[in-house]
């Protein structure tokens, strides 16, 4: 079973491709991880393969109509405003409008506030929180969606160590569970701990996918990022952190 297949997705902005004939496939039980540096196309993959820009080549989800769509996937997107001073649950509430009404008393609700850590913030209102408050309400909106795919656009923007491992590991576990999770990540080293599989892009093009092992590695690390890295294996999983520019 696949639940995102792309087929040659390029999108292009003039004459300059920006995501550049990528390929492919994810499914149940993955945490992807989709890495790359500033302007390698990981916002616009995302937003292509979702159906929200003009694209070539072919999207499982962008060939969806809007409401099967959202039963199919979850997406956070990068731009994170509360516009509106609902209340927590109300706002993640909002998740459960593709399954009918959004009642903030369903059980989808309560539990994504308490993965997120937002026991008793029930009835705060959005806009007045921090903005790392914000990002876990709007994470526990896309986990109260409840759709067997979740796309994230750098979930761990923002937020304290302790809500970034938290994320992370919700993401994960949502995968051990028979779902799947893509998420653009800038933290290599959370990347490198916590995804099943990584997706390196670089000027648009795949440069590299596989497991964390096989795609950071020392060469790829230094032609696609410019760094060097400090790489362990510990008792508490991988250890991964980037220690030089070497360019």
């Amino acid at each position: 079973m696949t639940l995102l297949s792309l087929d040659n997705l390029t999108v292009r902005r003039g004459a300059s491709a920006v995501v550049d004939g990528v390929g492919l496939k994810v499914a149940p039980g993955e945490f992807v991880g989709l890495i790359g540096p500033n302007g390698a196309g990981k916002t616009t993959l995302l937003r292509a393969a979702l159906g929200f820009i003009p694209h070539e080549g072919a999207s499982n989800l962008a060939a969806l109509s809007p409401a099967a769509r959202a039963r199919a996937v979850a997406f956070l997107p990068q731009g994170r405003d509360i516009a509106w001073p609902v209340s927590v649950a109300d706002l993640v509430a909002l998740g459960r409008a593709p399954w009918g009404a959004a009642d903030p008393g369903h059980p989808a609700v309560a539990g994504a506030l308490s993965r997120m850590g937002l026991d008793g913030f029930h009835d705060r209102i959005a806009t007045e929180l921090s903005g790392g408050e914000q990002t876990r309400v709007l994470i526990a909106r896309l986990l109260a969606q409840e759709t067997p795919l979740i796309l994230a656009d750098e979930p761990g923007a923002g937020l304290d160590p302790e809500a970034q491992i938290r994320a992370m590991q919700v993401f994960a576990d949502l995968a051990a569970s028979g779902r799947a999770v893509v998420a653009s990540i800038h933290d290599l080293g959370l990347a490198a701990r916590h995804c099943t599989r990584l997706v390196m892009l670089e000027r648009g093009r795949l440069a590299a996918d596989g497991p964390p092992r096989e795609v950071l590695t020392d060469a790829l690390l230094a032609r696609v990022f410019g760094i060097r890295a400090f790489h362990a294996e510990t008792a508490d999983g991988p250890v991964f952190q980037p220690v030089a520019v070497i360019r």
